[in-house]
């Protein structure tokens, strides 16, 4: 266009640089509502897990209404800034639509004016057209590729969170990472721990008793590694276990929680979740001994039954005893019940209290409880109280 005319392509080098900058002043504009877009979307999905999970307790407080009102506010806020973000790609449309049409009005007057030849101004015109429908189409495009970039940053920020409880190099370097294991390192555990000036020997069981907040969880969570010693060590067959790596330290460890959680799916996967190579007949030994096939083989489809979004099909007794067979097939050195049978009632208790027998058999294991019937057999029972051991 510059060879044939370089007058009439004077106007497309002038529109050029608006585009350009309209194009980088939309795109910020974009960038910054899909960004809030984002925020207020987590708002909302937080909202409907909370509204889901505590639908009991809302209706049991009439609370209803103002949690209907409250997430009513967020939806509406998530709906203007996406009607915002419509209107500004559709305007960062019609800016490059218009500058094209700009362009071809332009040329169109300056050609007649200059009486050009009627050739050239179908060459120009239709240079002109080639020029901007690809533009467009860009446009479009980077609209898409917005939404996509701040979907990505929320990723990438997530992977770039660094964990509080970390490895050493030395031992890395020996016992592998989270994702890099070294198994042919990894020692076997016998169960051995320190902890409190306390020493526990292989096998035996451990129960903690307290009033709430006395401690009783920092201790486990220390024992797990979720947190580390400030002071003093924690030692497991006589050597830190700081020394090793955290990976090694799980993979011995059996964690039931007061509150299971299972994932949607069958019985059998979720009990298969403790030992992903596990074969159907240690699936079926290991609800055997946790007693959980007592239960399971009343349902009708038994070990194929679905057990609904976060087990919301069974029981909760059913589903720590699920949980307990999840254990048994990890087959960990170190077990930790954290008020495993405090939510259940009397008669799922006793049918747990047998489980629990089976489970702790030959285990080194800690049992955080308030009830008599669940730490009566333990080898040890420790008083926590403002996190020291005030009796044993």
């Amino acid at each position: 266009m510059c060879g044939i005319n370089f007058k009439l392509a004077l106007i497309m080098l002038i529109i050029i640089p608006v585009v350009t900058i309209a194009a980088s002043i939309f795109n910020n504009m974009i960038i910054k509502l899909s960004r809030k877009q984002r925020r207020i979307n987590s708002e909302i999905t937080s909202y409907l897990n909370e509204g889901i999970s505590g639908a009991k307790t809302s209706k049991t407080l009439i609370i209803e209404k103002k949690t209907i009102r409250e997430f009513s506010d967020v939806v509406n806020k998530y709906k203007g800034v996406t009607v915002k973000i419509a209107w500004t790609q559709s305007a960062f449309y019609q800016v490059i639509a218009y500058a094209g049409a700009l362009t071809l009005a332009l040329m169109g007057y300056f050609g007649g004016m200059s009486a050009l030849d009627s050739s050239i101004m179908f060459l120009f015109l239709s240079y002109s057209t080639s020029f901007f429908d690809p533009v467009l189409i860009i446009a479009r495009l980077t609209n898409e590729l917005k939404h996509a970039q701040v979907a990505a940053e929320r990723v990438f920020n997530l992977n770039d969170i660094k964990p509080e409880i970390t490895d050493s190099n030395e031992v890395i370097e020996k016992y592998g990472d989270y994702v890099n294991f070294k198994k042919e390192n990894w020692e076997d555990i016998k169960g051995v721990l320190k902890d409190f000036s306390l020493e526990v020997k292989s096998g035996q069981s451990v129960a903690l008793v307290g009033e709430t907040g006395a401690g009783k969880s920092t201790i486990v969570n220390l024992l797990s590694r979720f947190y580390e010693p400030t002071s003093g060590k924690i030692l497991i067959d006589g050597k830190d276990y700081k020394d090793r790596s955290v990976a090694w330290l799980h993979s011995h460890l059996g964690y039931v929680l007061q509150t299971p959680h299972l994932f949607s799916g069958t019985i059998m996967e979720n009990i298969r979740y403790g030992n992903l190579n596990a074969t159907d007949e240690q699936v079926y030994q290991a609800a055997k001994i946790s007693h959980a096939d007592e239960f399971i083989n009343k349902l009708e489809k038994g070990y194929d039954s679905e057990v609904g979004e976060g087990g919301n099909r069974l029981s909760l007794g059913q589903k720590q005893l699920i949980s307990f067979a999840r254990a048994v097939i990890a087959d960990p050195k170190i077990l930790i019940l954290d008020e495993a049978t405090s939510s259940i009632d009397t008669e799922t208790e006793y049918v747990i209290q047998k489980a629990i027998k089976g489970i702790l058999s030959g285990r080194t294991s800690f049992v955080v409880a308030h009830r008599l019937s669940t730490i009566v057999n333990s080898d040890i029972i420790l008083v926590i109280q403002d996190g020291k051991i005030i009796e044993k």
